[in-house]
């Protein structure tokens, strides 16, 4: 972490938020004992075995060609394979995503069958933005806690490099009664109708309905609001990128299963949204939303990917009946919502204390941060956020801060800036990270969580399992 980081991390922000530290002199107590069980009226313990996800890939590369369903279903294989779980065994499947393919509209059942799947294996979509794999998993969760099911898998899958694309809503509707007409004199009366405006294409946007703000333009506003400056935000997305190369290169990024993409010459097996730049060049970028004086650039921004994830959760009765062996508990979670105008990005700020609370642990106690990033002023600001008591008493109803994480400990593989973020499918890439990082790195208690849009968000605990390997 820079010094430049350490530095405007402890001013005061603007007088009005008292000055805070990015670094926290913090180990965890590997003593704890935490019985606790997931909150459900069956108190069964739930454990993740395991998760996968395609490489991540800007959006118009490699995967261009192909569909949603692929990348789905690619997943699905690759888990079965990897957990050695037989297919028929699986109780359910729950996919999450965004930008969806009205081909394949229930993605989830179509990529289950794709992959081989019994038939007789229910399956639904859901969607939630960007933790729309973390409903998946959390709806899986309430499944089992309420006796349904004991096997489920959660995944998610984004694909942006086709995204769909509609009429305008004045031809759709000609071209919908020419379809209907009885004659072809009333056919040719219809399409005469049509005028050039009428092919103006109906393009989608990330852009909140209820504002009509784009997330860019909110980030920027937020950063602002916070007094996170162009240089902090760079620094943030350069520190992103050189975790996600380094993770890369000591071959910590296990979770990434590689696919082989029909007229793509090479396997596709890596991240390629990885880029270690100079911070000199970051600073020549121009502002991608606010111009000409806004901070938000390409670079420090996370930017449209394809790729999608997938996890097996189950009991951990079941988990030992099939001889696997879970790496975590999933214990804790919580959504949460709040003003999309000013607080579209703070869900981490909102969800994070109440899963701390719920669980009963301390910051000191978290041993392993997976927070999305889908901007680098979006994750500064919630770091302020949660260091001032100012916002603590007046939003969080609490009577002091909540504080701020050791980053030592904090997205140390990097993260969506840098690895890219599909929508619906990072969720369960941070718990895959999260499972794996607790193992790795010999720690307890892990905690994920997201901004989405709609200014709602998540969190949950995650609490290494005793017989987890990698």
């Amino acid at each position: 972490m820079s010094l430049l980081m350490l530095k405007n991390a402890a001013r005061l922000n603007q007088g009005i938020f008292p000055s805070g530290t990015y670094a926290l002199a913090t180990s965890v107590n590997m003593c704890k004992t935490y019985a606790t069980k997931l909150d459900n009226p069956s108190n069964k313990n739930i454990v993740f075995i395991d998760g996968v996800r395609t490489p991540f890939l800007l959006s118009g590369t490699h995967y261009s060609k192909l569909m949603a369903l692929d990348l789905a279903t690619h997943t699905l294989v690759s888990l079965q394979r990897k957990t050695n779980i037989p297919k028929e065994l699986i109780d359910y499947v729950i996919y999450g995503t965004v930008m969806q393919e009205v081909r394949t509209s229930n993605i989830a059942r179509e990529a289950a069958l794709a992959a081989g799947y019994s038939n007789k294996t229910p399956a639904h979509t859901v969607t939630m933005a960007c933790i729309s794999s973390n409903a998946a998993m959390t709806t899986g969760i309430g499944l089992i806690s309420s006796g349904v099911f004991d096997t489920i898998v959660a995944g998610g899958v984004e694909f942006m490099s086709d995204i769909p694309i509609r009429h305008s809503r004045p031809l759709r509707n000609i071209m919908v009664k020419a379809s209907k007409a009885k004659s072809l004199p009333q056919t040719l009366g219809l399409l005469a109708q049509i005028r050039p405006s009428h092919f103006i294409p109906d393009l989608p946007a990330v852009a909140e309905f209820s504002t009509g703000e784009t997330m860019g333009h909110s980030g920027d506003r937020l950063a602002a609001a916070f007094g996170v400056s162009r240089a902090e935000q760079d620094e943030y997305a350069l520190r992103s990128h050189t975790l996600a190369q380094q993770a890369q290169q000591q071959g910590n990024l296990t979770d990434l299963v590689p696919m082989k993409v029909p007229n793509v010459e090479k396997v596709v097996d890596k991240d390629n949204g990885i880029r270690v730049s100079p911070i000199e060049s970051l600073a020549k970028l121009k502002p991608a939303f606010v111009k000409p004086y806004g901070t938000v650039t390409a670079a420090n921004a996370s930017f449209l990917t394809d790729g999608a994830s997938a996890g097996l959760i189950m009991t951990e009765e079941k988990a030992r009946e099939l001889g696997l062996r879970p790496k975590a508990y999933l214990r804790h979670f919580t959504f949460v919502s709040q003003d999309p105008v000013d607080q579209l990005l703070l869900g981490p700020t909102y969800a994070i204390p109440k899963v701390l609370d719920k669980s009963r642990l301390s910051l000191n106690d978290i041993g392993v941060w997976e927070v999305h990033e889908a901007f680098a002023g979006q994750i500064l600001a919630n770091l302020k956020a949660m260091d001032s008591d100012w916002f603590a008493k007046e939003y969080l109803q609490r009577q002091g801060k909540v504080g701020v994480p050791d980053l030592k400990k904090w997205n140390a593989w990097g993260g969506s800036l840098s690895i890219g973020h599909p929508f619906a499918a990072t969720g369960i890439r941070l718990a895959t990270h999260t499972a794996n990082r607790l193992i790795k790195e010999d720690q307890q208690f892990g905690i994920i969580a997201a901004c989405a849009a709609g200014g709602q968000g998540v969190g949950m605990l995650l609490e290494r399992h005793p017989d987890a390997k990698l």
